[in-house]
């Protein structure tokens, strides 16, 4: 699992680490729900997986660097599981 942090500019260290606090939170929760939405031959490791994360705008979204058979199959219920969660509460 992948994360790709979009940040406006240059991030400063007080950013950078909620962004690690932040992937930190992110890891579980999203490993959870690829486990209850996948079958355990699909990309078992979740190394296939990335997601893009907007710090400022608090929001995750599956990135298209995800195999498209995989978006299609999580987008449904990605945005309400994932981003209604209070995670963001960092920003």
């Amino acid at each position: 699992m992948k994360f790709n942090w979009v940040v406006a500019g240059t991030p400063d260290p007080e950013i950078k680490r909620a962004c690690i606090d932040l992937e930190y939170r992110l890891r579980p929760k999203i490993t959870k729900f690829l486990l209850s939405k996948l079958d355990s031959e699909s990309c078992g490791d979740f190394s296939c997986f990335h997601f893009d994360v907007d710090f400022q705008k608090q929001w995750v979204w599956i990135s298209t660097k995800t195999p498209e058979q995989y978006i299609e199959l999580l987008k449904a219920d990605f945005d309400r599981e994932i981003n209604g969660s209070p995670l963001f509460s960092v920003a």
